[in-house]
């Protein structure tokens, strides 16, 4: 199986859906099969990605995949880079929060959705809406693990307490398995005495949890999304570029034995599947 991330933090503008496509675009880039769930309303990350929304209507989103009226392999588009995949989203997505209010086992319908693609991939990457809503903690139900983009301001310490509390109301009622990936400190800034003070206070208290990349403020990180692209195929030479590139490298090396076992899963599959795989899958599966 693979490792489904919840990207989460109520607090918005803190740089979840920067992290999301960044992150999953150097995953992708050391030939780590990597999905991004876009499960933020406004569609960010789908837009990060270049995906055109006159044509989701087409093949549907994660919205359709959500309240059953598709699969969610249907719904799961290439993007430039191979071994990365998204499901977008659109503002339909706000309306499933007020149509699940009544389901049967409501927080619980993410988790659902994914069984049926989540061994086709190393990583799982959700990009969460900026609030502690139903769908966020369908995100948190439905992850292995949270992680935590962190703006370097004092205010996000204070929401970083209700988002730890959430997780833990999470845990003791719908996924006891659920733990921390780690918290990434974001918009960082070196010439700001505050920013300096922030991380100091956050690896005191943390400690590991704290991933040891800090994130810069860095202005090609804001225009690439503009364009569609993730950072690494707008500006690979940028301080944000880098600084994704490391994280990911961390993130490998807190997942390498569960990575490991996910591809050696799919590649006995596909070995034993009458069907050929695409070329773009088996190139992912090739790596180690």
């Amino acid at each position: 199986m693979g490792k489904v991330i919840a990207i989460a933090n109520q607090k918005g503008g803190v740089g979840k859906t920067t992290t999301t496509v960044n992150l999953a675009a150097s995953l992708a880039v050391a030939e780590k099969r990597t999905l991004v769930l876009d499960f933020d309303p406004q569609g960010n990350a789908s837009s990060a990605f270049g995906v055109d929304r006159a044509t989701m209507g087409d093949r549907g989103t994660i919205y359709h995949a959500l309240i059953g009226q598709t699969q969610l392999s249907k719904v799961i588009r290439p993007t430039e880079m191979d071994c990365l995949f998204i499901a977008p989203a659109t503002g339909d997505l706000a309306g499933a929060e007020i149509e699940l209010v009544g389901a049967f086992a409501r927080e619980g319908k993410l988790k659902t959705t994914l069984a049926e693609v989540k061994n086709q991939f190393d990583f799982i990457l959700i990009d969460c809406p900026p609030s502690l809503g139903l769908l966020t903690i369908n995100a948190l139900t439905a992850a292995d693990t949270f992680l935590v983009p962190m703006q370097c301001e004092y205010f996000a310490l204070e929401g970083l307490t209700q988002l730890l509390h959430t997780v833990s109301l999470v845990k003791q009622n719908l996924n006891p398995s659920l733990s921390e990936e780690g918290i990434v400190l974001t918009m960082y800034d070196g010439r700001n005495n505050l920013a300096n003070e922030v991380v100091k206070e956050v690896r005191s208290h943390f400690k590991d949890t704290v991933f040891k990349t800090v994130v810069p403020r860095n202005v090609r990180l804001s225009e690439c999304s503009s364009f569609g692209k993730p950072i690494l195929l707008y500006d690979i030479d940028s301080k944000g570029c880098l600084a994704y590139l490391n994280l990911a490298k961390e993130v490998l090396e807190r997942n390498q034995h569960q990575v490991g076992l996910a591809q050696s899963q799919r590649a006995l599959n596909n070995s034993s599947s009458d069907s050929r795989p695409s070329p773009r899958k088996d190139h992912c599966i090739s790596s180690s």
